[in-house]
């Protein structure tokens, strides 16, 4: 039933300022040069290492303020990381190889882990890679009996890294387009969405993209014959998460002109969730829906970039989708003006403290306001979107120590939320205490342009290993996968 502006209304008035806190991250400064923490590192003995250990020293440990001081510079330009901190490269495309020979393929994006038998940890990587395959030089191998499209050069890689160190990597799934954030369910699977709708006949792609394929990270065989999730919808897919009480999932679609939506579907009556159930649903099965906010006026909100305080709570209906499949317009553009509410680049999602938090990585003249960044976070039981991140637009993005573009994100089991960086200029992995304070985590030194023009690609795929100790991320370009290690400890909540 819909949520009335009464109950909406009251509940804020309950609530109060708690609405503002809800779940694990609180609202930041909207300057974007007030983002940066101003607490220093003295202790630098111990700087990025390649290596595979993880002791590092106790320089990290031992700050007291706010995150692990200062990146130190990495000699091997790659990655500069805190004192005490290490990185090891896991996989790297045109370097590292699949256990059938070829070469890893380019373009890391979203990633999820999970535990492997005999202490190894599995890590689906989906591989972002648009178009035709003859585009690419390390397209993701077509694995027999794991083929959406042989025409298309994305798809998943499953990597298994074993408690000696060696590393293992296989196709998870071959042929989709575009796969990019993704999201992991709580049966253990990874749902890859592609972030690209083009028809069978377009861009020499022989079927229809714009769809969620579901990748089991243990067992092979349940990947074979993929299959679309045609139920979620046809469009530019971004990110997914599943609410593990209630049994609906929440997508996120990057599209523009107009701008994307935030997604909410509702699985049929009676069905259960779990390992395979997805390929027994018809392609219309349960309730594709799109949101409209309102404030605790009642007003109608067109856009989420009009909010331009944190702590701003919109209250939120669903409306249906008219036609999922968008046979003849896309899903974003059956909407008349006034009847659902957008946004611009709508990205990572991560499930957690009973909720989604869900990302727009920015807002310029195309939207009603402007910023470089916000998450929000939404509270299935009341209903609500909370605005936890706002970052304001940064007037400098090739200095470092403002962070724009927010894109892939993970709720840290340290406190807070880790987001990757996919702006201008310098890219960071950055943290979010639970107050609102921001810290540095890593920078991305691989210059990939020249140096007269430095370009450094996004961050990717930020995600914990399940028991905490090791953060996985990767690089987009030219495609790398680390694992970071260090003195991690519980974020203050100043």
């Amino acid at each position: 039933m819909p949520l009335t502006r009464r109950d909406f209304a009251t509940r804020t008035a309950l609530t109060g300022a708690g609405v503002a806190l809800t779940g694990s991250v609180g609202a930041l400064a909207s300057a974007p040069h007030a983002l940066a923490s101003t607490d220093t590192e003295t202790d630098t003995e111990t700087g990025p290492d390649t290596g595979t250990g993880t002791d590092g020293g106790t320089a990290a440990a031992g700050h007291g303020g706010v995150g692990y001081g200062p990146l130190l510079p990495d000699p091997r330009g790659i990655l500069a990381l805190p004192a005490g901190f290490r990185y090891r490269i896991i996989t790297h495309s045109g370097k590292t190889r699949l256990e059938s020979g070829e070469f890893t393929p380019s373009n890391h994006d979203g990633t999820a882990t999970f535990e492997g038998p005999r202490g190894t940890t599995l890590l689906v990587n989906n591989h972002e890679l648009k178009g035709p395959r003859a585009n690419w030089a390390h397209p993701v191998p077509l694995t027999e009996g794991l083929v959406y499209d042989p025409a298309a050069a994305g798809g998943c890689t499953v990597v298994e890294v074993r408690p000696d160190g060696r590393v293992a990597e296989w196709v998870g799934i071959a042929g989709t387009s575009t796969n990019c954030a993704g999201g992991r369910t709580p049966w253990g699977t990874w749902l890859t969405c592609e972030e690209n709708s083009d028809r069978a006949g377009v861009n020499g792609m022989t079927r229809d993209h714009g769809y969620v394929f579901e990748v089991d990270p243990a067992d092979r065989r349940a990947n074979r014959n993929p299959k679309p999730l045609k139920f979620f919808g046809r469009y530019d897919h971004e990110a997914v998460v599943i609410d593990p009480q209630r049994g609906h999932a929440y997508l996120t679609e990057d599209a523009a002109s107009p701008n994307g939506l935030l997604f909410r579907w509702t699985p049929p009556k009676g069905f259960r969730h779990g390992h395979g159930t997805f390929r027994t649903l018809a392609d219309d099965a349960g309730l594709l829906q799109a949101p409209r906010c309102f404030d605790s006026g009642g007003r109608f909100v067109d856009d989420l970039s009009r909010a331009t305080r944190t702590g701003t709570v919109y209250g939120v209906d669903w409306i249906d989708v008219p036609d999922r499949d968008a046979r003849t317009t896309p899903v974003r553009a059956q909407f008349a003006a006034g009847e659902i509410t957008r946004a611009r680049k709508l990205e990572g999602m991560w499930w957690g403290d009973g909720g989604a938090y869900v990302v727009s990585s920015y807002a310029r003249d195309e939207s009603p306001g402007r910023h470089d960044g916000q998450v929000w976070f939404y509270d299935p039981r009341r209903r609500t979107l909370t605005l936890k991140v706002l970052l304001g637009v940064n007037p400098d993005p090739s200095a470092d120590g403002a962070y724009d573009g927010p894109d892939n994100i993970t709720v840290s089991p340290y406190g807070g939320l880790v987001i990757a960086e996919d702006g201008e200029g310098v890219q960071h992995l950055f943290g979010a205490t639970d107050s609102g304070r921001t810290y540095p985590i890593a920078r991305n030194d691989l210059n990939i342009g020249t140096a007269e023009e430095p370009e450094f690609s996004e961050f990717t795929g930020v995600t914990f290993s399940q028991d905490g100790r090791t953060l996985y991320a990767n690089i987009q370009e030219p495609g790398i996968m680390v694992a970071i290690t260090g003195p991690w400890k519980r974020q203050k909540r100043r």
